[in-house]
């Protein structure tokens, strides 16, 4: 199991909760094994993971974009663009 590259506590990312937690891969479907493998993850609470009209997996797809960006500037600071490009096939800062 990876780190997560974007927060080393075992609570939500967002709120900081530590109950019934999920752990979110920040690039899903094809990319979720490359999101696993690259620490592309983070602790989600309920509320923040499915539960709310803020949630990453609502309609509402701030959260999961910002979730994105981030990622990509935490690896870009010790990566190249081109890297993060080969991984994910997307560039989510220019958006």
């Amino acid at each position: 199991m990876s780190k997560s590259i974007l927060s080393n506590n075992y609570e939500c990312f967002v709120c900081g909760d530590t109950r019934k937690l999920d752990r979110h891969h920040i690039y899903g479907g094809a990319r979720r094994k490359t999101s696993e493998e690259n620490g592309f993850w983070v602790y989600l609470c309920r509320y923040h993971h499915t539960w709310s009209n803020e949630a990453v997996h609502s309609g509402d797809k701030t959260l999961d974009h910002k979730l994105k960006k981030w990622c990509q500037m935490k690896y870009e600071a010790t990566h190249t663009r081109e890297e993060f490009m080969q991984l994910i096939g997307r560039n989510y800062l220019d958006e």
